[in-house]
């Protein structure tokens, strides 16, 4: 018999946290399937960082249900963490060790740690082994961090923010070579960001969240797939955005105008008329336009 359990790395179901009066998480329902890369979007202050914590087991669900594997990171601590690898965005390590300490000292809670793989990674990332980790910049501590999250090869590696602050070189580093190699061997990958064409590049699917919400998820193809960039020409110059039903963001000036819409393209088409307007140009939109436009209505 085939359960959720199965299919789903993460089960997240009717999810709600506070602090204080502050709603960070709303009611939020997502699934993560087994061996996909999933990429969670959001602007700063959206929640994405509180999820994460609540997969880990650090926070405790004030209402709904997370699963992991099936288990509950709060309730199975071990059942979660020992077969989870963690990159926070702040990459916490301790900066009075070496690399060669950091390795070890990381070994002794993972029975199922690669000291031949942690090396070959220690390699390719260019990681002296006699370097303390205060004196490693930007580029390296991350890399180290995402060394010892990888070295005992778990079956889900969450990414907070994995490309904040670095430059483009350890990007590409981190989210192409590492990512797809974790994926490519059935594993699963969940990071958060806001840099919108990082996900475009890696991520097998995607949730974008607004204020403690889902708004959006599905494929990546999907999710471009059934939004529209329309380009629409008025016959007189508008002074302001027209009103134009059916469509997540209008901007331009005059008598162009383009429109951002989420699967309704004949609806839109059609209001687009009635102010006035037709079509002249149209195509897909890139993700980073889907996020600004989606940015735009929930704060309408």
């Amino acid at each position: 018999m085939t359960t959720s359990a199965n299919i789903h790395a993460v089960e997240i179901t009717g999810l709600s946290r506070k602090f204080g009066s502050k709603l960070a998480l709303n009611q939020l329902s997502l699934q993560v399937r087994r061996g996909r890369v999933f990429g969670l979007v959001g602007a700063n202050g959206a929640g994405k960082t509180t999820l994460i914590q609540h997969l880990l087991g650090r926070l405790k669900a004030q209402s709904g249900s997370v699963r992991v594997f099936g288990f509950d990171p709060v309730a199975e601590p071990v059942a979660v963490l020992g077969r989870t690898g963690y990159l926070s965005e702040h990459r916490d390590l301790p900066g009075w060790m070496r690399v060669d300490e950091l390795l070890r000292y990381t070994k002794a809670f993972y029975p199922q740690w690669d000291p031949a793989y942690a090396e070959e990674l220690r390699r390719q990332f260019g990681l002296d082994p006699r370097a303390k980790i205060k004196t490693l910049s930007r580029g390296e501590n991350a890399k180290a961090g995402l060394l010892i999250a990888l070295a005992y090869r778990p079956e889900l590696l969450l990414l907070d923010e994995p490309s904040s602050g670095l430059d483009p070189v350890v990007r590409r580093d981190i989210l192409e070579a590492i990512i797809r190699t974790v994926a490519d061997e059935g594993r699963t990958v969940f990071f958060s960001s806001h840099l919108l064409e990082e996900v475009e590049r890696v991520a097998d699917d995607l949730a974008m969240m607004f204020n403690g919400q889902v708004v959006l998820a599905g494929t990546v193809d999907e999710v471009k797939e059934n939004h529209h960039r329309l380009v629409l020409r008025f016959d007189s110059p508008q002074l302001s955005a027209p009103k134009v039903q059916g469509v997540l963001s209008l901007t331009g000036s005059g008598q162009e105008w383009t429109a951002i819409c989420n699967g309704q393209r004949e609806q839109a088409v059609a209001a687009a008329a009635r102010a006035g307007g037709r079509v002249v140009a149209e195509s897909s939109p890139s993700l980073d336009e889907i996020f600004v436009a989606w940015a735009g209505a929930e704060s309408a």
